[in-house]
Parts: structure tokens; C-alpha cells; sequence
């Protein structure tokens, strides 16, 4: 475990623990406030990730940054955005089981740098992994579960959004849901 921000992105921007580090572009550490009450995690970087180094920068990103803007969030200011593996998958396939345990320390000292009051995971990979590996997502979104004093939601990924927009209505009502929780804590 490393306790400052430099120590930890320099040790995870040289990490070769799996194969993903072998197409990488970059590695896709997060972005955002690393003092937030709010952190949200995805499953890892697509295409446009790789190329720029930062979390949801391409159209789902574009989705998600409307819908954070709704409820007053910003990437940059209020919350932090990071994912559980930090290198693309080829082709943004799930990553695999393996690689995940591979990645998931860079991602639980983040936790522990930031200390968030609220976990929202984004989509089925990253709740499955934080909040519950038998998560039903389609039923269990919006719902805040609680470990070790931390709040966990999780919400439908940005991506499946866009792939089937008829669920953006369920996926708002989430970030109300959020919102409204954020209020309540006085984050």
C-alpha cells in the first residue's frame, strides 16, 4: 500500500502484472477530486481510454458527464472516476477474472487515499467485483448497500445505455437517488 497519490499512480503507471500492459496505450489511472465523498468505479478502459489516459472519455463518457451534470457532479471538482483494471481489454471485452485480481490493489489503495463516502459502480463487471458477485444489476440498480460504513450503488453502465437508451430513464432515477444521498450525507 502506498500513502500518497505520486507514489501510487508512478508504481501503477509501470505495472506488468498481466497481459493487459501489453496493448496498452496508457494506463488509465482515474480522474477527479482525490479528497471526494464520492467515487465511482467502472469495469476498465475502451478504446478512447487507452488513447487519452483518462476514464470515460468517449461517448459513454459523454453520457455519463451529462447525467453527473444533472445532479450537480463534476469529474473534476466533486467526485473521482476510476476503474477496476487500468489497461484496455483487447477489443473492450469484460476483463477477465485473473486480470482483475491482478489490478484490483491499484484500485483498493485508491479507495484508501480517498476514503469516499459513497461507491457508485458502473455497470455489471465493477458490482459484481465491489459490491456482490451474485448482483442482479437489472434489479438491484439504485439500491445502496453498506460495507464498513461506505455506501455502494450500483447504476447501468453508460455503454449499455447507449446500446439500449429505453434504460436511460431507470439510470437517472439512480443519479436522483444519488443525489438525494449525497444531500443526506452533506457530502
Amino acid at each position: 500500500m502506498f500513502d500518497n497519490w505520486d507514489e501510487l499512480k508512478s508504481a501503477c503507471l509501470e505495472c506488468r502484472k498481466c497481459g493487459l500492459c501489453n496493448g496498452r496505450t496508457n494506463v488509465v489511472f482515474g480522474v477527479g477530486n482525490e479528497k471526494a465523498g464520492v467515487l465511482f468505479i467502472g469495469e476498465g478502459p475502451g478504446e478512447n481510454e487507452d488513447l487519452q489516459g483518462e476514464p470515460f472519455v468517449g461517448r459513454s463518457g459523454q453520457l455519463l458527464d451529462k447525467m453527473l451534470d444533472a445532479v450537480d457532479l463534476d469529474r473534476h471538482k466533486n467526485i473521482y472516476i476510476a476503474n477496476i483494471v487500468k489497461c484496455r481489454p483487447p477489443k473492450n471485452r469484460d476483463p477477465l477474472p485473473e486480470e482483475q485480481e491482478m489490478c484490483i490493489d491499484w484500485l483498493r489503495n485508491q479507495v484508501a487515499l480517498i476514503r469516499p463516502k459513497i461507491i457508485v459502480c458502473l455497470g455489471r463487471i465493477a458490482a459484481m467485483k465491489i459490491i456482490k458477485p451474485d448482483i442482479k444489476i437489472t434489479k438491484e440498480h439504485g439500491i445502496f448497500f453498506e460495507r464498513s460504513g461506505v455506501l455502494m450503488m450500483a447504476t447501468l453502465h453508460p455503454a449499455a445505455l447507449l446500446r439500449n437508451p429505453n434504460n436511460k430513464p431507470e439510470a437517472f432515477d439512480d443519479f436522483i437517488k444519488l443525489r438525494d444521498k449525497i444531500k443526506e450525507l452533506d457530502l
